[in-house]
């Protein structure tokens, strides 16, 4: 499409969205530069819908268009004139569609990197050319073609974006939609970007664009990520620190600010899984791409190396930096604190002085012959710094009375490590609320809408009665939530690998395998990363009920580390790895097992369980297990007395079994991550936080589905 025919479709259409042509030339502005600039090697369409008309609105899809920009410009070196952005009104589909055209199809050459990015509503609609089929469409800030008429929608089909991908002169192409098709009946926590199914007609224009776009020959296949594999799973948006995200976009560009040289796409999306199941959502993001092993995009990263983020502006002092840390781990940020530090390439120090959502302020420490800061650094994490009081926070849902709520208010005021907020207010862990089968009964939900096994009440039970019997999940939610904030396999600098390996008669079978990414020379690090997509696993590693498990853990640094294993297992119970020893005390026959550190060898390896004898066999029911292996370059001397504590029979006393006392082992752990913590004693406020250097301590995350 030329320019001339787009300017002038642009002018006939300002009068559907009210404004003038001299308001779209302020409103279009950075379209306008991008248009002047001269060709780039790299080019972007973001698209971001908060704001529609008639309905609901959204609240984390400009952020989605913010953290890809930030993803793009600062670690895969895009211009920020050659990234056009459409966000609410100017995102209709006649604006959308002609951008495409001009922007990304006009300009890009064959060789050159093209992305597309779509966060707003997705739907299903049926077509009058095949009215016994829906069709998946993308929902546009023009929903209706005419105001005053909401029969014909003005929606853009999901065949006709695919078509569009492919009709780019470039085989490097990479689509992210973060959106989904089929909306369910009842939501319980997490907004959903869904629309229920559609029986207004479609746009005659975009009927016969599909119809042109259908005639022309197409030779690429883009890569396109969906937030979404199936049909019935929502992409969902989460609350977060003081601002709204998809949760698939949020744990996508944080994976790709931490882990690069980018691997496998299903070694991305493992990691990438695995986080939204922290953040309460079963999603499984998918790959809609016939491409034979592709790459995780088609982006190359100016840098190998990863970062927690980058350097956005320096204020006059020199001194005094703003940052954008959408590299740190979701889960992580709601609690870092003030204090904590960051490192340059340049080997300068950051110290944060104050965070409000995905920006900070930092100073640099005071060393002599300092470098100049710079706009654009990269700055890896160095020191977290989390507070002592962390609480479990509960959601009322909003289908609840108000009596209702003030019942469960009472009720929940009882605990001493738990607060409530209304749902879609704060940021929550967990969602309070009826179950939608029988109203009745109450239960605990995670955010994404799943019932937390073994948490609902009986049929017309007083809220009360329900919360009450909650106490003991409710300590062991928080406990994960404790060890979940160690995480730091993008950031640690000991150099560790574990493999989850399925043991069978022939050759044990890997499942998944985490390893920090941090820990070695740059021209070692794409080779290793290339032996590791081999072997690395696919997107819900699946793990057979009765299958024999063992991790295979290799400390590749020059001195010993410590190993500590705690999880939740498909009973969403607290589990925990335990070395028994036996004293061996002259003329006693009756002698008790105690606990014993685990601990490797530099340069060594070694398989928990460490022998046959001792078997960690999988059993029912089909549901998720989460572990998390946490590495320590001091003994947990405080965890294992908190361990030794509680009084296990000797059925229990096998590799992997109940954690008894699963908050009071979390707290001891991060104390234990605190005293391995040389930096503690020159850091302020140690009394009220955790001190955990990147030094000293590695935690890695895995999660799988047993069947």
């Amino acid at each position: 499409m030329k320019r001339r025919t787009f300017l002038h479709k642009i002018g006939s259409i300002l009068a559907v969205l009210g404004v003038t042509e001299a308001e779209w030339l302020t409103l279009g502005n950075r379209y306008y530069q991008a248009l002047a600039q001269p060709n780039s090697r790299k080019l972007a369409l973001l698209i971001g819908i908060n704001q529609y008309s008639k309905i609901p609105n959204l609240s984390g899809c400009l952020t989605d268009v913010e953290l890809q920009r930030e993803l793009l410009i600062n670690r895969f070196g895009f211009q920020g004139s050659d990234i056009l952005t459409l966000t609410d009104e100017q995102a209709s589909r006649e604006f959308i569609e002609a951008a495409f055209a001009d922007h990304l199809g006009k300009q890009a050459k064959p060789g050159d990197i093209t992305f597309f990015h779509f966060s707003g509503y997705g739907t299903r609609v049926k077509l009058e050319t095949s009215p016994d089929t829906m069709q998946n469409a993308l929902v546009t800030a023009n929903v209706a073609l005419d105001l005053q008429d909401d029969k014909i929608v003005n929606y853009i089909l999901e065949e006709t974006l695919l078509l569009l991908l492919r009709s780019l002169p470039t085989d490097r192409v990479t689509a992210v939609l973060d959106t989904s098709y089929d909306a369910p009946n009842t939501v319980i926590g997490l907004k959903t970007r869904a629309l229920q199914e559609s029986a207004a007609k479609l746009a005659t224009e975009e009927l016969d664009f599909l119809k042109q776009l259908k005639t022309q020959k197409l030779s690429n296949t883009p890569i396109v990520l969906a937030a979404s594999s199936e049909p019935k799973q929502p992409a969902r948006e989460g609350l977060f620190s003081g601002f709204s995200a998809g949760l698939f976009t949020y744990a996508l560009t944080q994976y790709l600010w931490e882990f690069t040289p980018a691997t496998k796409i299903q070694v991305a999306l493992s990691h990438v899984e695995n986080s939204l199941y922290k953040s309460g959502s079963k999603q499984k993001p998918a790959l809609l791409s016939s491409q034979k092993n592709p790459d995780v995009t088609s982006l190359v990263a100016d840098d190998i190396i990863g970062a927690e983020g980058a350097v956005s502006d320096i204020e006059e002092d020199g001194k005094t930096v703003h940052l954008w840390l959408a590299g740190l781990p979701p889960q992580v940020l709601l609690y870092y604190g003030v204090n904590s530090r960051f490192t340059l390439q340049t080997k300068e120090q950051l110290v944060l002085r104050s965070r409000a959502g995905l920006t900070a302020k930092a100073q640099i420490s005071k060393i002599e012959g300092a470098n100049p800061l710079q706009i654009g650094q990269l700055v890896q994490e160095a020191v977290r710094v989390l507070p002592r009081n962390i609480n479990l926070t509960i959601a009322f849902d909003t289908g609840l009375e108000r009596i209702e709520r003030v019942d469960a208010t009472s009720a929940f005021a009882g605990f001493s490590h738990v607060s409530t907020v209304v749902a879609g207010e704060k940021p929550a862990d967990y969602v309070f609320a009826k179950l939608q089968e029988t109203p009745s009964r109450y239960g605990l939900f995670s955010l994404g809408g799943e019932p937390i096994p073994n948490t609902t009440g009986e049929v017309g039970e007083a809220i009360k009665l329900t919360v009450q019997r909650l106490a003991p999940k409710l300590s062991t939610l928080l406990a994960a939530k404790l060890w979940r904030l160690t995480e730091n396999q993008g950031s640690s600098r000991l150099p560790l690998k574990a493999t989850l390996e399925i043991i069978n008669n022939i050759s044990p079978r890997v499942v998944m395998q985490r390893e920090t990414v941090r820990t070695f020379k740059a021209e070692t690090s794409i080779k290793k990363s290339a032996q590791t997509r081999l072997i690395a696993s696919l997107p819900t590693p699946i793990v057979p009920i009765g299958s024999r498990m063992q991790y295979r853990v290799e400390n590749q640094s020059d001195h010993p580390v410590y190993l500590i294993l705690l999880g939740l297992n498909n009973n969403h119970t607290a589990v925990a790895f335990y070395s028994w020893e036996t004293p061996q005390e002259p003329n006693t026959a009756d002698t008790k097992p105690i606990l014993q550190e685990v601990v490797i060898a530099p340069g060594k390896s070694l398989t928990l369980p460490q022998n046959t004898a001792s078997q960690w066999v999988i059993s029912g029911p089909a549901s998720e297990c989460e572990q998390q292996l946490i590495f320590s370059t001091t003994p947990f001397s405080g965890t294992l007395s908190a361990l030794n504590t509680a009084q296990y029979s000797t059925a229990e006393e096998g590799p992997i079994g109940p954690l008894l006392n699963p908050l009071d082992v979390a707290q001891a752990l991060l104390q234990d991550l605190h005293n391995a913590s040389a930096l503690k004693t020159e850091i302020n406020g140690t009394a009220d936080s955790y001190i955990l250097d990147v030094n000293n301590w590695a935690s890695l995350s895995f999660s799988f589905q047993v069947v």
